[in-house]
């Protein structure tokens, strides 16, 4: 089983790792694009207007620029320490046994506007770079990744693959027949609606379940039940899709 999550806008300041070397990373064969990508970034830091606008980034937030300047020179940590927020706190990566951890090597991936996706333990720095960015010179992320990564990622899995990115990275590198999670909430009166604020949190929740189990789901059904047994409320819409319920 693969399990694709989505990056975060927070991330974790510092690392002690050594700086970034893409040779460290998995899918080497995205090395051109992530290479050209990152000089493009740092490159654009020069600017430092011209990157607030590109990157989206408001009159407080200069220090994201500072960061994309040093993306080179400074330490990396592990994707999975480095991505941080709401769904990150959830799945509680810190609290993972040692067999824990190995699950979590083999099944977890993180997408990223940066690097197209990387296992949970590959050593990146920190980084500005939204997957609705638009880089001057690249034309859209989504246009740039698309063709590559997503042969890229199915390639890693010879099973289940659970899609739990947001849709601006799902369009960075679609995976075929990929199970993806949608969140709703019941209300008293039996109508449902799709969650936003708690969305992160469920899948985080679900995320965590499914790194754990020790069972090999084949199918969404035993998906679904793997998340029933970790306390979650789902249903089953689809051969490619899970409903998470809340209340």
């Amino acid at each position: 089983m693969l399990i694709l999550l989505p990056p975060s806008e927070t991330k974790s300041d510092g690392g002690d790792g050594s700086p970034l070397n893409l040779e460290d990373l998995s899918l080497p064969e995205l090395n051109p694009l992530r290479h050209k990508l990152a000089d493009a970034l740092v490159g654009l830091a020069g600017d430092p207007e011209a990157s607030a606008t590109a990157l989206g980034l408001g009159p407080t937030q200069t220090e994201e620029v500072e960061r994309n300047a040093a993306l080179w020179t400074s330490p990396s940590t592990p994707a999975l320490s480095r991505y941080t927020g709401v769904l990150y706190d959830a799945l509680d990566a810190r609290s993972f046994t040692k067999a824990g951890r190995a699950r979590a090597a083999a099944r977890l991936w993180i997408g990223s506007a940066l690097f197209g996706a990387v296992r949970a333990y590959d050593p990146i720095p920190y980084y500005r770079l939204s997957g609705g960015s638009t880089i001057p010179g690249f034309g859209t992320l989504r246009s740039y990744w698309k063709p590559e990564l997503a042969d890229a990622v199915a390639a890693q899995s010879d099973g289940l693959v659970v899609d739990l990115r947001s849709g601006t990275y799902q369009q960075l590198g679609p995976v075929p027949g990929a199970i993806t999670a949608t969140v709703l909430t019941e209300k008293p009166d039996g109508s449902r609606s799709v969650v936003s604020h708690f969305n992160k949190h469920h899948k985080g929740v679900l995320a965590r379940a499914l790194t754990l189990t020790t069972a090999e789901p084949k199918n969404v059904r035993a998906l679904a039940r793997v998340a029933s047994r970790a306390g979650l409320s789902v249903e089953v819409a689809s051969a490619t899709e899970l409903i998470v319920l809340t209340k």
